[in-house]
């Protein structure tokens, strides 16, 4: 498979050939959306990039910043990447990201919205019908007769 090397690439395509988004299309929507800058300006996916461009990639709570190296539209291996870019991200926003894996989701508070799978099963083992059969109403003392 040989890869196609050119001056210049479309950002959509480069995007996506470094495996920086999965598809094309999230690329593409990512630039619409204007979370992709080029040399620090928001770009358009039909912009082009060259070598010794620098990308900036907004996905929240982090910016990554990259620098082409090759410019390519066809998706490569995860091991040629250091070919195709160089990873420039600040570290303090790396330190960003690994605190908000620290910390945990916290984007909804306790009782709103849909519930987590937990909290199903819990809800469901409370209101199941066999969980109220279970009790024994038979326990009075009838000694009496």
């Amino acid at each position: 498979m040989a890869n196609t090397v050119s001056a210049e690439a479309r950002l959509d395509k480069w995007l996506w050939a470094a495996r920086i988004y999965k598809t094309r299309t999230l690329a593409a929507d990512a630039c619409k959306n204007g979370r992709i800058t080029i040399n620090g300006a928001q770009a358009k996916p039909s912009r082009t990039v060259k070598a010794g461009d620098k990308v900036g990639v907004k996905k929240p709570p982090v910016i990554y910043t990259f620098r082409v190296i090759q410019p390519i539209e066809k998706r490569v291996g995860a091991k040629l990447l250091p070919d195709i870019l160089e990873n420039i991200t600040d570290p303090s926003q790396l330190e960003v990201l690994e605190m908000s894996k620290i910390s945990g989701f916290i984007g909804r508070a306790k009782g709103t919205g849909r519930p987590t799978k937990k909290d199903r099963r819990a809800l469901d083992e409370f209101t199941a019908p066999e969980a109220f059969f279970d009790f024994d109403y038979d326990d009075t003392d009838d000694t009496d007769d």
